[in-house]
């Protein structure tokens, strides 16, 4: 089976990992990194490398530049979506509400590989080939490195988007009360030596619905990982509340288990050497990018070739051309 990787080439999180591992265990893959231009004039590209040579086209890409070109989508047989972000389409406050789901009502031969298991499960009830595989950290660069840790409490990370509203809020409120350090490193070696300074990482991913990636680096890293629920999604991503980690959900409750934490480190110490085994057996690229292959390669809703009228306008306007059936 040939298959065709496009992802972003402007990502910040470093990918290259989990892609590599994704092209070991496709049996032939092809991986290309598209410029934000490329990424929202998907019809001229497509015709440039042959789309319909490959039997798989994964598109990892933002929303907002996919939706729009939904026609030209609807052109690739095989089309499969990557998406880290699908939490946002049930999102009440986000503006990508809905946007997902719309998306993939427009393409029903499609399937989306989405990172978080509920997010999954509503795309399935609402008719749509959506599979659950987990984000997951680089366990080439990120581990355990042994070290005393001196910064107690840390939280790393951009807190300017309208989505982190909520995240900012109470992670300031908590570095009020607290000797809790908030930043922003660069990725690779800053990140991993910071991490490995911290001892109870505090993630704050409200109203999100699922785990961001810097869960399961933090974990990966010997931190304790003190959590905001995610409600059902913590059980079928197989978390244990004091077992391999802290989970809150409240800023009181927050302040309570960070005082268990200092006052235990017995128990912290437990903790974080179980949240460290389970990221490994679990989260690591190699494991996800194998499910990753996997689920690109399982075989596929039948396709359907637009009307003549898409077909026609695709062949006009970028050269794309629309396989038979």
């Amino acid at each position: 089976m040939k298959v065709l990787l496009l992802v972003m080439d402007e990502q910040r999180v470093l990918l290259d990992r989990l892609y590599d591992i994704i092209r070991q265990h496709c049996d032939d893959c092809v991986i290309m990194r598209l410029t934000k231009a490329q990424q929202m004039n998907l019809g001229p590209f497509l015709a440039s490398v042959n789309h319909q040579d490959f039997d798989r086209v994964v598109v990892f890409s933002r929303v907002k530049r996919l939706a729009p070109q939904w026609r030209v989508l609807k052109c690739v047989p095989g089309l499969i979506f990557l998406e880290h972000d699908a939490y946002q389409n049930y999102m009440p406050n986000s503006k990508y509400r809905h946007m997902y789901s719309r998306l993939y009502a427009r393409l029903p031969a499609c399937r989306a590989l989405v990172s978080g298991a509920v997010v999954a499960q509503r795309m399935q009830a609402e008719g749509i080939d959506a599979l659950f595989i987990s984000k997951g950290y680089d366990d080439a660069m990120l581990h355990n490195l042994g070290r005393a840790r001196d910064i107690p409490l840390g939280f790393l990370g951009s807190l300017k988007s309208k989505e982190y509203a909520q995240r900012r809020a109470i992670l300031e409120s908590l570095a009020s009360k607290t000797e809790m350090l908030i930043a922003k490193t660069a990725s690779g070696e800053e990140y991993l030596q910071t991490l490995n300074r911290i001892k109870v990482f505090v993630s704050a991913d409200i109203g999100m619905g699922e785990f961001m990636i810097k869960n399961f680096e933090a974990l990966a890293c010997g931190c304790v990982l003190l959590a905001w629920s995610q409600g059902e999604e913590d059980r079928l991503l197989g978390f244990e509340d004091m077992h391999n980690v802290v989970f809150y959900r409240s800023e009181a409750e927050a302040l309570e288990k960070i005082a268990l934490l200092e006052s235990d480190p017995v128990l912290a110490a437990r903790i974080a050497e179980n949240g460290q085994a389970f990221a490994r057996d679990n989260y690591s690229f190699a494991r996800v990018g194998r499910d990753l292959a996997a689920a690109i390669q399982a075989p596929m809703r039948r396709w359907q070739a637009p009307g003549p009228l898409t077909q026609w306008w695709v062949k006009m306007r970028f050269g794309l051309k629309v396989p038979s059936q």
